[in-house]
């Protein structure tokens, strides 16, 4: 164990619960408190503002800290009360009127009301609020529906849509719809993200940056006290690392397990490993504006040249199944089971080339060193270079830290690169498209096509389904879409993700969740 380790498990411990513990001489598991439980995190969290961050990784250690008018039910992506005990619809789906909760207070000990319910939304839909500037609101677009919203009494908060909005309810259980403290935000201003304040089952005890974020019991959660007494969520960005960690005990809950490790895992009596299906979508983002891939003929092309299957046999180890579209199997209502996965079929690949003039063609390619979803990132970039120099295109690839990839591509690719890895992990099939497949959704328009994608009938049927509030109807909406994009081939469709995590045989009632969120409330460790 090294000098750094040691010093890292020291302040661990010590500067997030004061816990009297010697670390020399004894082994890690033996060193690690029963009551605080230690998780390796993929990366550095970006902020602690739910309305701020889109990643995954941020949102693991956020829904542990705050709550939502909704949330989802354990095992599913229904939704059920949360801080809104109940709520109403009209009949013509523009108005949602909810009943909160009583007597719950942030962390701070200021009240939990409507007026704190209508700070949130207006701080990040109104451009005129005084506290707009803390923001940038990225996932602001969940929320655009609403109009406005109203305090009708201090435990009753009405939102005025400006039409139906299917995924509204689904939405707000979405960690961007997660309270935050008014008060808090006041005070900390921009700084918001590194003081944050929600009503959840655990409180912010400190953040030292790539180290740790620290959380403690709130004994006053209105849902009653989580059983922990503290989390201590780690970033360690190198996967064998992170396994190294938690195969010594320096970690009690693994998430994103390696695929080279799962075996290892799953075969010892010391560890749990779980699993869980969910939306997962792993592609490749292509820029449509500049370059060889405005051509649709060069897009096909990479769709064929990739061996899928070979990356999700060999590269993942089954951890995933080769991703038809841009819409999960998953979500089975929605998924179009017509359309079948481009096959992998490099002689067509290189026909396709020929006949777009692009032969020997030089592209950029941008690949993370890991984050949220994004299945061995570095592997799995180095197996598509092969593969697209099989059919002679040659692929340079940049590699960057996540925070640093994100804030690369999610600008747009114009001037930058040619491909992009990119995940994501939804809530609702609206959430995917809406924000990245749309024309209005644009890097300068504030959305996440960084591949500057346009279709004006995509457009049309994702407006009319996320107004329909007949799922049925959205269901067809949604699989006219796939196959319009699934021919227009803005990205390259790779895998869905199966996610999983590793826990020592000393955690206890923990599960994974479809959403891919860390629900740590009735987590307990011997």
């Amino acid at each position: 164990m090294t000098n750094g380790l040691t010093l890292t498990r020291r302040a661990v411990f010590a500067l997030a619960l004061a816990l009297p513990v010697a670390l020399t001489g004894q082994t890690a598991k033996s060193q690690t408190p029963a009551d605080v439980l230690v998780v390796g995190q993929i990366a550095e969290p970006k902020s602690m503002d739910p309305a701020t961050v889109t990643a995954v990784n941020d949102f693991r250690i956020l829904v542990n800290m705050y709550d939502g008018l909704t949330r989802y039910k354990d095992g599913s992506l229904e939704v059920e009360p949360s801080l809104a005990e109940s709520w109403k619809i009209s009949d013509d789906g523009t108005v949602y009127t909810f009943n909160l909760r009583k007597g719950v207070k942030f962390h701070d000990g200021t009240p939990f009301n409507a007026e704190a319910v209508k700070y949130n939304f207006d701080r990040m839909l109104d451009e005129k609020h005084p506290d707009a500037d803390t923001g940038p609101f990225p996932l602001s677009f969940f929320f655009s529906a609403i109009k406005e919203v109203n305090v009708l009494d201090d435990s009753t908060v009405q939102m005025k849509l400006d039409a139906p909005y299917a995924p509204l309810l689904s939405n707000l259980a979405y960690p961007t719809g997660l309270m935050v403290s008014p008060t808090a935000v006041q005070k900390s201003k921009a700084d918001f993200g590194r003081h944050p304040v929600g009503t959840g089952a655990f409180k912010f005890k400190t953040w030292e940056s790539n180290r740790q974020v620290a959380v403690v019991r709130n004994d006053d959660y209105w849902n009653g006290a989580p059983s922990l007494k503290g989390v201590v969520f780690r970033p360690i960005t190198d996967a064998n690392a992170r396994v190294s960690e938690m195969l010594s005990g320096g970690i009690d809950l693994m998430v994103e397990v390696p695929p080279d490790n799962v075996a290892t895992f799953a075969s010892s009596g010391d560890f749990e490993l779980h699993e869980q299906a969910g939306p997962h979508l792993w592609f490749l983002i292509l820029n449509l504006k500049e370059g060889p891939f405005t051509d649709k003929r060069m897009r096909h092309a990479i769709n064929y040249a990739i061996n899928k299957q070979a990356l999700v046999d060999n590269v993942l180890q089954g951890t995933a199944t080769v991703a038809t579209g841009p819409t999960p199997s998953a979500f089975a209502w929605a998924y179009n089971t017509s359309l079948k996965p481009y096959p992998y079929d490099p002689e067509k690949a290189k026909a396709l080339i020929k006949d777009a003039g692009q032969e020997g063609a030089e592209i950029t390619f941008y690949v993370t060193e890991g984050g949220s979803g994004m299945l061995d990132p570095i592997a799995m970039g180095t197996a598509i270079q092969a593969d697209l120099a099989a059919v002679g295109i040659t692929a340079k690839i940049e590699t960057y830290e996540w925070n640093t990839f994100l804030g690369k591509v999610n600008p747009g690719l114009e001037g930058k690169a040619d491909m992009a890895e990119m995940a994501w992990m939804t809530n609702d099939p609206d959430t995917l498209p809406y924000l990245a497949l749309r024309s209005k959704a644009w890097p300068d328009d504030g959305g996440f096509n960084s591949g500057y994608y346009a279709n004006p009938k995509v457009d049309e049927l994702l407006e009319k389904a996320r107004t329909s509030t007949d799922q049925g109807e959205r269901a067809d909406l949604y699989r006219k879409m796939q196959e319009v994009v699934y021919e227009d081939a803005p990205w390259a469709f790779i895998a869905n993700w199966k996610q999983n995590a590793v826990t020592s045989n000393r955690v206890k009632n923990f599960g994974l969740q479809p959403s891919f969120l860390l629900m740590l409330h009735d987590t307990s460790k011997s």
